[in-house]
């Protein structure tokens, strides 16, 4: 079979080199794809924007694809499952209607609350005085959110009044355009994030291995929030009772409040989680695509074929499949990223040493990268390269990546050196 795969992430690297290794899976293109993808074997690169649907319609049917399998949440959020399925196209991913889950966390909060899954105390402002005189009455700390789309930046922890009103602004005066229509704010909770990725036919839903990843730009989780500067699974905190309560408190009654709604909903969902001291949780957000970079973690444990699950989700046939098969052991991943990321950074500087990475045993999917006209990997976003690694605990994973990535150079290159730091505890 041909699979094409839409977006140019680490994620979809790591997509790519997960399908590719099955003897099923013929070829596979990336549209548009990364440097990776490009020199990856059996894989091309096809120069389309992900939201020329029509372009990648066109394509697909003339080159006989079999399978669309779409990453980002943005293409998702504008109608491209539905634009392809209506074209006769075979995609792994939600409809557009399920995509609002992580389009709108207003809407998404509606449903989790219809729904009863727990979840923090919030209220939502379509401007600034409301939202503003709603804040004095509940102090900080506080947590405000854009309330569409924003790359993964348009959250603020903010410790002080100051600090939220700082971020209301932000959002109303347009920073994240369309998605600072609404404002959501929301208690602040205390506790480690987890990140549980679901796969779903929309009536059946399995978690992949629970990860944890670093939104924090900063060693010690400072600084401005990123797409991801690392991560880590299998997460000890998230324990086979706390998994057992988010299958039936968290995926079932969201699936089920999405089907009353008449939503079919087929894909992943993500649910991120606060788990705090006590053990507890509630849910912070949903995504309605794969997680990135907790992707390039979790992929390398699966050892089921990954186009047998996406397949079996298109058919509805999840309930059928024996249970997901994992490799024993621990991955963890961190990002390296450009100089001045997550603000503004330089494209185009040459990336060496990711052979060298690979030599000792790390698997490194490009992410913000491409290919230039002399053949030479280059850098061409904020978070550039994930280097993974994987071993029979965390100790072992963790060292092969930090052994790896010391072979990656490219002028300001930047990584987190405290990923995992949390687990090396529990292990020590």
């Amino acid at each position: 079979m041909k699979v094409l795969v839409v977006g140019n992430g680490g994620r979809e690297h790591a997509l790519a080199w997960k399908l590719l290794q099955s003897n099923k899976v013929e070829q596979v293109v990336c549209v548009p794809g990364n440097g990776g993808t490009a020199t990856l074997e059996r894989c091309q690169n096809l120069p389309l924007a992900v939201d020329d649907f029509e372009g990648i319609s066109q394509f697909a049917l003339k080159k006989g694809i079999s399978l669309v399998v779409v990453g980002p949440e943005v293409p998702l959020s504008n109608g491209i499952t539905d634009y392809l399925q209506n074209q006769g196209l075979m995609v792994f991913g939600p409809v557009k209607a399920g995509a609002q889950i992580e389009a709108s966390k207003a809407w998404a909060k509606a449903l989790m609350q219809e729904a009863g899954v727990p979840t923090a105390t919030a209220a939502v402002f379509r401007e600034s005085a409301a939202a503003k005189s709603y804040l004095q009455a509940q102090g900080a700390p506080i947590v405000i959110k854009a309330d569409g789309l924003a790359a993964g930046k348009g959250v603020t922890v903010a410790e002080t009044i100051e600090q939220a009103e700082s971020a209301i602004d932000t959002i109303f005066q347009g920073q994240f355009g369309s998605a600072g229509n609404f404002v959501v704010i929301e208690e602040c909770l205390l506790g480690q994030e987890v990140s549980v990725l679901a796969l779903t036919d929309g009536l059946t839903i399995r978690p992949l291995l629970p990860a944890q990843d670093y939104k924090r730009i900063g060693e010690g989780d400072t600084g401005e929030n990123t797409g991801g500067m690392g991560a880590y699974t299998p997460t000890p905190i998230a324990t086979p009772e706390l998994m057992a309560r988010v299958q039936t408190e968290v995926l079932e009654k969201t699936i089920t409040a999405l089907r009353n709604r008449g939503i079919d909903y087929r894909g992943v969902l993500y649910a991120g989680l606060m788990v705090a001291p006590n053990g507890d949780f509630k849910v912070l957000e949903f995504n309605c695509r794969f997680g990135d970079p907790e992707t390039q973690v979790i992929l390398p444990l699966l050892e089921t074929p990954l186009e047998d699950l996406i397949l079996a989700c298109i058919d509805q046939r999840l309930r059928e499949m024996p249970p997901l098969a994992w490799k024993e052991g621990a991955a963890a991943t961190v990002v390296a990223a450009s100089g001045g990321y997550p603000g503004d950074y330089e494209k185009g500087k040459i990336i060496t040493g990711i052979q060298k990475a690979e030599a000792a045993g790390a698997i490194v999917f490009h992410a913000g990268t491409k290919l230039n006209s002399a053949q030479q990997i280059i850098t061409e976003g904020g978070r550039v390269l994930n280097i993974t690694g994987t071993g029979e605990n965390f100790q072992e994973a963790i060292a092969q990546v930090y052994t790896g990535i010391k072979h990656i150079q490219f002028p300001g290159v930047y990584y987190r050196r405290d990923i995992g730091h949390r687990v090396l505890k529990i292990e020590t």
